[in-house]
């Protein structure tokens, strides 16, 4: 009926905002380790390799974490 179609749409509206939150988080995360690597590479340019190894890492988790989020956002809306 109407009720499901109503479902629906708020289901895929809240997936989308929850999908952008996400996004802005990440985006936040990667922007602070990247600024820090730079930061910590220019006050101590020996440990450069270091920070780069460390600072791959950790954009790579937040990606994964943004990508698990899209995963959820799929498996919510998925269609009927």
């Amino acid at each position: 009926g109407d009720n499901a179609s109503s479902v629906s749409k708020y289901r895929a509206l809240a997936a989308g905002i929850g999908f952008a939150i996400a996004v802005f988080g990440g985006a936040l995360g990667q922007s602070r380790i990247g600024a820090s690597a730079c930061e910590g590479a220019a006050r101590n340019p020996g440990a450069a390799g270091r920070i780069q190894t460390m600072m791959i890492l950790g954009l790579a988790l937040i990606e994964s974490l943004v990508l698990f989020a899209l995963l959820v956002v799929f498996a919510v809306v998925k269609p009927s």
